[in-house]
């Protein structure tokens, strides 16, 4: 029997109704296990832990993040496999940071969670966590993982963590891997690709961090953006790094003094990533002069990356304390699959 390490964090799936004001609350573990008395059928030996105080994942921060790692770092060689349940409003976001965070994993972490609470008729928590240990327990016929590697299981889909989104408040299928192919589809089986599947290096070691530098904004180019709303973001010292949400293929206005603000920022030593508004697609800033004139400012291209792994990524480098130098060739180079070169 493989071990799983199960870590709730909160969210949805373990939510119930609070009889007095209608409202959702979190609420302890138990009452999650036994909403779901299948979990004693799986083939897996499945211990739990659970975060001191369940949090809505509005309220996950880079230090719950650091929590999930020490978890997963300090029971590394005990398990097969760790199953996180998380809320679905910032579970890209954890799944984006956890892959780099965990370096060269070679054994499945799989976040999930629900839309319904685990109590309501029609939820989706029983098939998304079942699925979910059974996917962080595959392995091969050499017992390998069958996915070593940070994902989200939900609806059905196994998705590459950097490469997901939430793209949906009501629907069950909630997440979506633009611009990646699914890691496996679970219909009467579990169907892996195993060609998108990432592999650890076996000649190197699994390594944690845990620092992450949050001196980071995200802004999007509009039609008519004014110079103070820019200035005021690109002059902030407390702002080390930024994502830059373009239009198309990495385009911006060719406004004089757009260009200026962004060059004296990347002059100041500040990490601008362009990475493009469209939900599908990639950034190519020397395709059009519109982008040309931010590839000369210093900009860095975000190719086809989220937004929540650009902005994981920028965090785990400058948390390493890298130069300026070293972080624009890494944003540029993919370390955990989270963009295609």
């Amino acid at each position: 029997m493989r071990k799983i390490l199960m870590i709730y964090t909160g969210g949805t799936i373990g939510m119930v109704r609070n009889a007095a004001t209608g409202a959702l609350e979190s609420c302890d573990f138990d009452n999650l296990a036994s909403n779901i008395p299948e979990m004693r059928l799986c083939n897996a030996d499945i211990d739990i832990v659970t975060f001191d105080r369940p949090i809505d994942s509005s309220d996950m921060t880079p230090g719950h993040w650091a929590d999930i790692v020490r978890i997963i770092d300090g029971n590394y060689c005990k398990y097969d496999g760790f199953v996180i349940l998380h809320g679905t409003d910032t579970m890209a976001f954890t799944a984006s940071a956890l892959s780099f965070m965990l370096e060269n994993l070679s054994k499945p972490v799989i976040l999930t969670g629900s839309q319904l609470p685990i109590e309501a008729i029609r939820t989706d928590a029983k098939e998304n966590l079942l699925t979910a240990i059974e996917i962080a327990a595959a392995c091969d016929n050499e017992g390998r993982a069958m996915v070593p590697e940070v994902c989200i299981f939900f609806h059905e889909e196994l998705i590459r963590g950097n490469r997901s989104s939430k793209v949906s408040a009501n629907n069950l299928a909630a997440f979506s891997s633009n611009n990646y192919p699914l890691l496996a589809h679970s219909g009467t089986e579990i169907e892996y690709h195993r060609e998108y599947i990432r592999r650890c290096d076996p000649s190197k070691p699994f390594t944690a961090h845990y620092e992450m530098d949050p001196g980071i904004v995200i802004f999007s180019l509009f039609p008519g953006i004014q110079r103070e709303a820019v200035e005021g973001i690109l002059r902030n010292d407390a702002v080390k790094g930024v994502i830059f949400r373009t239009f198309g293929s990495g385009n911006a206005p060719e406004s004089e003094w757009l260009v200026e603000l962004l060059s004296d920022a990347v002059r100041a030593g500040k990490t601008i990533v362009n990475i493009t508004q469209c939900a599908t697609g990639k950034v190519q800033m020397e395709k059009y002069r519109t982008g040309r004139q931010l590839l000369e400012a210093g900009i860095v291209s975000g190719h086809d990356s989220t937004v929540e792994a650009a902005l994981t990524k920028l965090m785990f480098l400058m948390g390493k304390g890298l130069s300026q130098k070293e972080i624009q060739r890494q944003m540029n180079t993919s370390i955990a699959g989270e963009i295609t070169l």
